[in-house]
């Protein structure tokens, strides 16, 4: 009994120290410590292409919650609750076709740096879920500035 609780203790420390270890590296950008999901090359330059650019995506819950909070705000006003609502499927829709977008140029670029063997399932919804999270919120952090796209 005391050996097995000792052991469950012991592998508990252990994934603590892994998932401590997995965290800073996604706070550093250190390659050899990231999680399975985040490592590689072709994730790495996902990752790198993905911040090095402005995407809809990720304002989407910003203007999201400004919006829902103008229509709670305007519902005595039509006309204006109209536009808002209106301007709320507008920014949806602008993301939705900026996704669509980006997904077909990162599996055109993948193809043609790594090879279609390298772009495997998945890949290119990693880029795709990264464009829709804040800049600040994004793990791994982004590690190239805007506009400094990678080669």
């Amino acid at each position: 009994m005391t050996n097995r609780k000792e052991g469950i203790r012991a592998q508990r420390a252990a994934d603590k120290a892994t998932r401590d270890r997995e965290y800073q590296a996604m706070l550093t950008g250190d390659e050899r410590h990231l999680p399975a999901r985040d490592k590689g090359p072709v994730r790495r330059w996902i990752r790198d292409y993905v911040d090095a650019r402005r995407s809809p995506g990720e304002y989407l819950l910003p203007i999201s919650v400004v919006l829902m909070l103008a229509t709670f705000l305007m519902t005595g006003n039509p006309a204006v609750w109209f536009a808002v609502v209106s301007l709320i499927y507008v920014v949806i829709l602008l993301t939705m076709v900026d996704i669509v977008l980006l997904a077909r140029r990162l599996k055109k670029l993948l193809t043609a740096k790594f090879g279609a063997q390298k772009v495997v399932r998945g890949t290119v919804m990693y880029g795709v879920m990264r464009a829709f999270q804040m800049r600040r919120m994004r793990l791994p952090k982004p590690q190239v500035q805007r506009g400094h796209y990678p080669r």
